[in-house]
C-alpha cells in the first residue's frame, strides 16, 4: 500500500511538472508578437523572422541528436521544414506587420480548432457534439474580429493581416500532422523538433538572402537585438523544448489547454504596454475564440500529441 501510495506521489508531481512546463511554454509563445511588434521598429519582417531562428537554433544545437531518418522521412522532414519554418513565420509575421498585436494573437487562437479539425479530416479522428460546436464558435469569433477589422473598428486590425495570420495557422496544421507522421515512425520529438529547426532554418535563409540581403547588424539598438534574442531563445527554442517535456510527463490532450494562454496574454500585452484598443465585436469574438479551444482542449478522449514550434 505504501509502495503504490509513492507511486502515485511520484506519478501525480511528474504529471504537476508537466502542466507547469506547458503552461510556460504557452507564456513564452505568448510573447512572440509583441517582441515582434518591438523588432519592427528596426528591423523589416524577413531579416526579423531570420534573426529569430538563428537565435533558436544558437539555443537548440547543443542538445542535438545524431539524426536517424531513412532518406524517406528526410523527405518528409524536409517538406515539414519549408512549410513550418519559411512558409509559416513569413506569413504570420507579415501578418502581424498588417495588424495588431493583439488582433494576431486572438488569430492564434484557432490552432486548437484548425487541429481539431485537420484531425478529422486527415487522421480519421472523430468529433463529438462539442467538437463541432467548438468549431462553430471559433469561426463565429473569427468572423467577429475580421469584420470589425474591415469596419475599421476601434480595434485598430488590418483584415488583410489577420487573414495571412489565420492563413499560416493552416500552414501550421500541416507542418504539425507532418512531424507527427515522423515521430509515429519512432523518432523522438526531441529529434524532429531540433531538425526541423535546423534545416528549416537553413531555408530560410536562402530565401531572406537572396531576397532582401544580409540583415542589418549595426545601429539596431540594445532594444531591438534583446526583442529578437527573446523571441528566438524564449519564444522558440525554450518554449518547443518545455512544450515537448511537458507532453512527455502529461496527457496531451489536457495539456493542449495551454496553447490557449498564448492568444490570451498575447492580446493583454497589446493592450497594456502597446496601447491596442479592443472594439466590442474584437472582444466577443476572441472569447468565443478561447471558450471553444478550452471546451475542445478540455474534454476531448484521446491523448494525441501535439508538437508545435
Amino acid at each position: 500500500m505504501t509502495e503504490a501510495s509513492g507511486a502515485e506521489r511520484r506519478h501525480n508531481a511528474s504529471r504537476g511538472l508537466g502542466y507547469a512546463a506547458c503552461a510556460l511554454a504557452g507564456i513564452f509563445w505568448s510573447t512572440g508578437f509583441f517582441f515582434g511588434k518591438i523588432a519592427f521598429e528596426r528591423l523589416g519582417v524577413d531579416h526579423f523572422v531570420l534573426y529569430r531562428f538563428l537565435f533558436a537554433c544558437v539555443g537548440l544545437l547543443p542538445i542535438a541528436e545524431r539524426p536517424r531518418f531513412s532518406w524517406h522521412e528526410w523527405k518528409i522532414l524536409l517538406a515539414a521544414s519549408f512549410l513550418g519554418i519559411p512558409v509559416q513565420f513569413l506569413v504570420q509575421f507579415w501578418g502581424l506587420k498588417f495588424t495588431t498585436v493583439s488582433h494576431a494573437a486572438l488569430m492564434v487562437g484557432t490552432m486548437p480548432v484548425i487541429l481539431a479539425f485537420g484531425a478529422t479530416i486527415f487522421s480519421g479522428e472523430r468529433l463529438d457534439a462539442k467538437g463541432w460546436l467548438a468549431i462553430a464558435g471559433s469561426t463565429t469569433g473569427i468572423v467577429l474580429i475580421v469584420s470589425s477589422s474591415n469596419r475599421h473598428e476601434m480595434g485598430g486590425g488590418s483584415l488583410g493581416g489577420d487573414l495571412l495570420v489565420i492563413a499560416a495557422m493552416f500552414v501550421a496544421l500541416a507542418w504539425i500532422l507532418m512531424n507527427q507522421r515522423l515521430m509515429a515512425r519512432g523518432h523522438s520529438p526531441m529529434s524532429v523538433t531540433v531538425w526541423g529547426l535546423l534545416t528549416g532554418t537553413a531555408m530560410l535563409a536562402a530565401w531572406v538572402l537572396v531576397r532582401d540581403g544580409l540583415p542589418p547588424a549595426h545601429g539596431l539598438g540594445m532594444k531591438t537585438w534583446l526583442a529578437v534574442a527573446a523571441s528566438g531563445l524564449l519564444c522558440t527554442a525554450a518554449a518547443t523544448l518545455l512544450w515537448n517535456w511537458g507532453i512527455h510527463h502529461a496527457p496531451a490532450s489536457r495539456a493542449g489547454v495551454f496553447l490557449n494562454i498564448e492568444p490570451a496574454v498575447g492580446a493583454i500585452l497589446g493592450v497594456e504596454l502597446l496601447g491596442d484598443r479592443l472594439g466590442v465585436g474584437t472582444w466577443i469574438g476572441g472569447a468565443l475564440i478561447i471558450v471553444s479551444a478550452v471546451v475542445l482542449t478540455t474534454t476531448g478522449r484521446g491523448e494525441q500529441e501535439v508538437l508545435v514550434g
